[in-house]
């Protein structure tokens, strides 16, 4: 069985910075694209960014430049570094991967999610 387990959120000011983990546990052979989405209230849940197995990057239009997606591969881990934050990035945040199983098969998990509130 693989769990997700996203942390970091909180209450921020415009203009602050924070900083999401997302901690992947089981039985796991490789992480391949592991990736962030948002859902904000009233809102179908959105991409934010994404990072393959060898790095390369992606990210909605809305944060390029303010967001850095990362990850460390050997402690299964992926991070959401989150600066010059606005109210409109307000919403429940979701780690995301494409895991390949030890056991075989390749499948799509999701972490329990996050609150990022930005507010004054």
């Amino acid at each position: 069985q693989v769990h997700l387990v996203e942390s970091g959120g909180g209450l921020v000011q415009p203009g602050g910075s924070l900083r999401l983990s997302c901690a992947v546990s089981g039985r796991i052979f490789s992480l391949n694209t592991m990736g962030w989405y948002r859902q904000a209230p009233g809102k179908e849940r959105e991409f934010v960014a994404s990072s393959t197995l060898v790095g390369s990057t992606n990210y909605a239009d809305s944060v390029k430049g303010r967001f850095t997606i990362s990850r460390d591969n050997p402690k299964n881990m992926a991070y959401l570094q989150m600066s010059s934050l606005r109210p409109e990035d307000t919403a429940v945040y979701y780690c995301n991967a494409d895991i390949t199983l030890i056991q075989g098969g390749a499948y799509d998990y999701w972490g329990q999610g996050t609150q990022v509130t930005v507010s004054s």
